[in-house]
């Protein structure tokens, strides 16, 4: 009875991770140019945007999440970036990547690990020392990477 199920969970996670497949990395192209997806995210008077992609890191399936971009503020209050992960279901704590005070841009730029089952959002929010308020979460690993 036990191998059934054991070939049946086996079939399932290979279709997962099959329909899950990690996308290309930025020095690849497609017809469109690099394969990149573009980010962003809103709070106040603050914006932040760029683009993203993975990297191989050589070995196997495992890839590096990348985000390049910049958080630009208009207003007088500080505002920062904020990024969180789930991986395997195991939610990760939320992290800042960025932050500004007062009108002004400022670079983006977070290298994460990445494997099939991750998940991750990024948000916009208001302060630099939590996420108490922020902007919507914006998914940051949803796929397939294409430029429209």
């Amino acid at each position: 009875m036990r191998r059934p199920v054991r070939a049946a969970l086996a079939a399932a996670t290979g279709a997962l991770l099959a329909a899950a497949a990690v996308p290309a990395s930025a020095a690849e192209t497609t017809a469109a140019g690099p394969a990149a997806v573009e980010w962003s995210a809103r709070h106040g008077t603050a914006t932040a945007a760029g683009e993203r992609w993975t990297e191989s890191t050589g070995t196997g399936f495992f890839r590096v999440l990348v985000l390049d971009g910049e958080l630009i503020n208009t207003g007088g209050e500080c505002y920062s970036v904020w990024t969180r992960f789930v991986y395997d279901l195991a939610p990760a704590p939320a992290r800042k990547q960025a932050e500004i005070c007062g009108p002004g841009t400022t670079g983006v730029e977070v290298r994460q690990s990445y494997l099939p089952t991750t998940t991750g959002s990024l948000a916009v929010c208001r302060g630099t020392t939590g996420t108490a308020d922020c902007g919507a979460w914006q998914s940051i690993t949803w796929w397939p990477v294409s430029r429209d």
